[in-house]
C-alpha cells in the first residue's frame, strides 16, 4: 500500500504515470474535482505545465455535475484526491464525455481494483498510485489528508 503525506504528494506521486499516460496526446489538461481534487491537480499542473480547470458537484438531493467548463475536442485528465465508491468520478466523467471530450484520462492517488472495472467503462485511460483490492476510507492512504473547502480551493486557482 502506498502513503502520501498529503493531497498535494498524492499529484506529486501520481505525475509520472500521468504523463507516461498523455506522452503522445495532443494539448491535455486537468480538470480537478472541487474541492480536494484542487490541491492533487495542482502538483500535476506544476510538475507537468499543464492547465487546471474546476468541476463541481452539486451534492444535494440527487448528486449531479455543475459548472463544467467547455471540453469539447479536448483531452481532458479529471482529477481527484481519489476513489471510494467511484461516484464522483462517474458522474464527472459521463458529463465530460456527454460534453464533447475527445479522450478522458482519470488520474487519482487511490483507486480500488473493484471501481476501476466500472471506471474504465467511462474513461479511456484510469491512472493511479496505489489499486487496492478493496475499498477504503482515503484517509486510510494520507497522513494528513488536509482537506479544502471549495471556496479555497477556488481561491487558490485563481491565483494560478
Amino acid at each position: 500500500m502506498t502513503r502520501f503525506a498529503d493531497l498535494a504528494d498524492g499529484g506529486v506521486q501520481l505525475a509520472p504515470l500521468v504523463e507516461q499516460a498523455v506522452a503522445a496526446l495532443p494539448n491535455p489538461c486537468l480538470l480537478a474535482i472541487l474541492p480536494d481534487g484542487v490541491p492533487v491537480a495542482e502538483s500535476l499542473a506544476d510538475i507537468l505545465g499543464l492547465p487546471i480547470m474546476a468541476v463541481a458537484l452539486d451534492r444535494e438531493g440527487e448528486p449531479s455535475v455543475r459548472d463544467l467548463p467547455d471540453v469539447r475536442d479536448r483531452v481532458v485528465i479529471v482529477v481527484d484526491a481519489g476513489v471510494e465508491t467511484g461516484t464522483a468520478a462517474r458522474l464527472v466523467g459521463a458529463a465530460v464525455r456527454e460534453a464533447g471530450a475527445g479522450q478522458m484520462l482519470l488520474a487519482v492517488p487511490v483507486c480500488p481494483r473493484e471501481a476501476q472495472v466500472g471506471l474504465e467503462r467511462i474513461y479511456d485511460v484510469v491512472v493511479a498510485v496505489d489499486r487496492p483490492m478493496v475499498r477504503r476510507d482515503l484517509r486510510w492512504h494520507f497522513t494528513d489528508v488536509g482537506t479544502v473547502d471549495e471556496a479555497e480551493a477556488l481561491r487558490r486557482l485563481d491565483a494560478r
